[in-house]
């Protein structure tokens, strides 16, 4: 089968992109979007036409990833560590490496058992709710997301909302990479924001790196269908005695860390970017 033009410029964009060390940019060509006001959002799902919107939401969330599980379009091949997971009493913040649509309910099905009965919490960038690539419109407004936003009060009423769902002792995943850059096997380095929350709420950092190997099924865009393997690491707790700013910046380093340690580990090899030597 022919390769997708566009998966070939996404490869081609994100070799770029390594080179320059523009590690949190996005390689999607993503719609115009508009800011997200606060009073377009209800991030605890207060109104009922709202929890009604979420369990349906949900519903046909499972049906449409389940059925790429039965199609052999998403494979999880393996879960390493929930006990790292199951270890952790409370609330807490979920990382986790960002290369594809369904990397986000991968980690819900290795989670889902062990939860309680709760939800997962996906913090979602602005555009992804305000302006929803189809078909996802549906899941991304209404399946526990937790929208940023370039709104500074909007972002008021999301840190409140964080605040109170860590109390609640919920879960939420957070990609500290911030972009997607498709089927990337490497760790990159992180932007401070789940660990800035994780400090302000006390909550531990539970990281999780997904490895990836090819299958012998190839996708519609005549690539092979990766097999997921994740690994659920140590929870990372905040420093009580450094300063905020030192405190995050220990935490990001630590998740990193971590993760190099699986890749490195996973695949046999050291991690090595592209160029980096020459673009410092």
């Amino acid at each position: 089968m022919e390769k997708s033009a566009h998966k070939l410029e996404l490869l081609r964009r994100i070799a770029e992109l390594e080179k320059k060390q523009l590690w949190h940019l996005d390689v999607e060509d993503d719609p115009e979007t508009y800011p997200l006001m606060p009073d377009q959002i209800d991030y605890l799902n207060e109104k009922l036409s709202n929890r009604i919107k979420n369990k349906v939401a949900n519903l046909l969330g499972t049906r449409f990833f389940d059925k790429m599980i039965a199609s052999g379009q998403l494979i999880i091949k393996e879960v390493r560590g929930i006990e790292n997971f199951t270890a952790v009493k409370g609330g807490k913040i979920v990382t986790c490496n960002h290369f594809s649509v369904g990397d986000n309910y991968a980690v819900w099905m290795a989670l889902r058992e062990h939860m309680d009965g709760k939800m997962l919490y996906k913090v979602i960038r602005e555009g992804n709710y305000t302006n929803p690539p189809k078909p996802f419109g549906l899941f991304m407004r209404h399946c526990n997301t937790l929208p940023l936003s370039s709104q500074p009060s909007t972002m008021r009423k999301f840190f409140k909302a964080v605040k109170t769902l860590l109390a609640r002792d919920e879960t939420i995943l957070i990609y500290p990479e911030q972009g997607m850059w498709w089927n990337y096997r490497k760790p990159r380095p992180m932007q401070d924001g789940a660990f800035s929350l994780a400090v302000h709420n006390k909550v531990p950092v539970v990281p999780i790196f997904i490895t990836m190997e090819d299958s012998d099924i190839i996708d519609g865009d005549g690539f092979p269908v990766q097999e997921f393997t994740l690994h659920i690491l140590p929870a990372i707790y905040p420093d009580e005695c450094l300063r905020l700013g030192e405190a995050k910046t220990k935490m990001s380093e630590q998740n990193y860390a971590a993760w190099v340690e699986v890749y490195e580990d996973f695949y046999g090899k050291k991690l090595v970017y592209a160029d980096a030597e020459e673009a410092k």
